[in-house]
């Protein structure tokens, strides 16, 4: 049940958080701005322990050639390799009942190349705040873990260099009983104009509308049980359009985000989106800021989110 001093101002709060990362501190890349995602982890941990966690780091290594410190040797540019200290960051509630059943809900933090990544992935990092400062200090029988990740974009996009993978392994050797994951991936960005949604797949054209104002639910086949029980979640907590497919996996776009870690592994994954690319126009450019996005609406997405949160950790749970 949401409380009205959690609803009042929600919307604001979220575009707090996005002018915060997009805005101030901007483009958050390893390879371009390390700095920069510096920053944002520093904030995120900040927000975390606001709101009552203790905040956990997961850190790794990762050597980039640098193209600062280049040098010439017999007529030939040698780019030295520079190591980088890199982390995800997770916040964590024990569950009551079953506290081995973990249910993670991660979105990644870093963005691409020279773009302020409002949307990609601001909206889904702020959803994961917001979740978070709702669920603090509440009892939920199964054991439920924020995650903001590191190096989802491009070098790092599918190696295993990426936060989720790095932390999907680390899962998967402790044993983890991983329920459930939820990646919150490009969550802001909604239209009602007739066709403002299109995929290339004709399969995906087929099964989905073509205005782009709904939140789609997509896993891969394994975790078609997941897409359902969460997508029925979400339908009882708002009345937002949305939709729920489960596709293999090489389909393009099936893949596009951190719950492939997840896959990789074994666990049941899911992307949440608004579709990203297939119908945002400033996806991966400089023109991603804060202005673009839908705070009212993503307001009531997060709401739906928090019905689903709650299902899946309110008792023993096996999807």
């Amino acid at each position: 049940m949401l409380t009205d001093n959690f609803e009042e101002g929600l919307s604001k709060r979220l575009r707090e958080h996005v002018v915060v990362l997009a805005s101030e501190i901007g483009c958050r890349s390893l390879t371009s701005a390390p700095d920069n995602l510096e920053l944002a982890a520093a904030y995120l941990e900040h927000k975390f322990s606001e709101f009552g966690y203790l905040v956990d780091r997961q850190e790794y290594d990762v050597e980039l050639l640098s193209a600062k410190s280049h040098e010439e040797k017999n007529d030939t540019l040698v780019f030295p390799k520079v190591k980088y200290t890199t982390r995800n960051i997770v916040a964590e509630i024990k569950g009551s009942d079953h506290p081995e059943q973990i249910v993670v809900i991660g979105a990644h933090y870093d963005s691409v190349y020279d773009c302020p990544a409002a949307n990609d992935n601001g909206s889904g990092v702020s959803a994961i705040l917001e979740l978070a400062r709702y669920f603090a200090n509440r009892e939920l029988s199964c054991t439920v873990r924020f995650v903001a990740f590191t190096n989802e974009e491009p070098p790092f996009f599918h190696t295993d260099k990426m936060g989720s993978y790095q932390y999907a392994k680390l899962c998967h050797e402790r044993k983890d009983n991983i329920v459930a994951m939820l990646s919150l991936e490009t969550i802001g960005y909604y239209s009602d104009s007739p066709g403002s949604q299109s995929f290339p797949n004709p399969l995906l054209r087929l099964l989905c509308p073509d205005t782009g104002n709904f939140l789609l639910f997509l896993s891969n086949l394994k975790s078609q049980a997941l897409v359902k029980r969460s997508l029925r979640s979400f339908r009882a907590g708002v009345k937002f359009p949305s939709q729920g497919i489960s596709l293999p996996e090489f389909i393009s776009g099936v893949r596009f985000s951190d719950q492939d870690s997840f896959w990789r592994f074994g666990y049941p994954a899911l992307m949440i989106t608004d579709t990203a690319n297939y119908r945002y126009p400033h996806y991966h450019d400089k023109q991603d800021t804060p202005e673009k996005l839908n705070y009212e609406k993503l307001a009531e997405v997060l709401q739906g989110l928090i019905r689903v949160v709650e299902e899946l950790t309110s008792h023993s749970t096996k999807v």
